[in-house]
């Protein structure tokens, strides 16, 4: 019976990790319901944002003035400014970034650009909306999620173990002599199957909720810029434009994939 307390173990790991897991997707379902939905569709750098976030919000602004002559991309990673009036907020923002110099390299353009008022404002707004995820909304469930994870394999290692010790063989149960392996199969199966109601009933989204996910999904693909928005400068079918936009900023990547390997 040395496998008891590691049984008692297991279960009580299982029990606090999808415990939390569940209140934080209760919280992040009560944030989502906060907000009117609108009756409109999304515009490009709502879809930009709902889609990559900060970053791929500068990236469209970055390839619509390219479009447009206003900036020249060079495929060395410099953007030069040619028209030096910005047509919105975020455009705006991209050439203070730039500077009066009228010429950076585009890695630090996108990072202050991705990280400026007119991009707050953005995200603030799709947040009341109840389109976009709330910091802390995200970072409750991914870190629940992380934690069900390692509760799961906490439970494995603990039944192998069990299964090791003197008498860990045979467990009694009621109806004669019980593999240990069985009763530690009940909490593993609980985290299991935690995750997977999680994994369609949460956000899986960094930045859309599940109401901006479905507007996602209705946005049609009207021309190069839209794609650029929802899929990112890889859906580029400019080759020069492409490889401006592929010099990346190493701060930058890592504010966006600190949670998106979360998901």
């Amino acid at each position: 019976m040395f496998w008891v307390p590691l049984l008692l173990l297991a279960c009580a790991v299982a029990a606090l990790s999808c415990g939390r897991l569940c209140l934080a997707a209760v919280h992040a379902a009560a944030a989502e319901a906060k907000g009117p939905r609108p009756a409109r569709g999304l515009t490009l750098y709502e879809a930009a944002f709902l889609s990559g976030g900060p970053t791929r919000v500068a990236d469209v602004a970055l390839v619509s003035m390219a479009r447009r002559r206003r900036l020249l991309l060079a495929h060395t990673g410099w953007a030069t400014v040619v028209d030096p009036v910005g047509g919105d907020e975020v455009e705006r923002s991209v050439l203070g970034a730039i500077g009066p110099g009228g010429q950076s390299r585009i890695p630090p353009v996108r990072r202050a650009t991705a990280t400026a008022e007119a991009v707050r404002a953005l995200a603030d707004r799709l947040v009341a909306a109840g389109l976009a995820v709330p910091d802390g909304s995200w970072s409750g469930i991914a870190g629940a999620a992380r934690q069900v994870r390692a509760a799961a394999v906490a439970v494995a290692a603990l039944g192998v173990v069990a299964t090791l010790l003197p008498g860990g063989q045979q467990g009694q149960g009621q109806g004669g002599d019980v593999p240990v392996a069985v009763w530690f199969a009940l909490p593993l199966f609980l985290t299991l199957s935690c995750l997977a109601i999680a994994r369609f009933e949460v956000p899986v989204s960094r930045w859309a909720s599940p109401a901006g996910q479905r507007l996602l999904g209705a946005l049609p693909s009207r021309d190069d810029l839209t794609a650029v928005a929802v899929r990112g400068v890889r859906a580029l079918s400019d080759p020069a434009l492409r490889a401006a936009l592929s010099h990346r900023d190493p701060n930058l990547d890592g504010y966006r994939t600190a949670h998106d390997r979360d998901r």
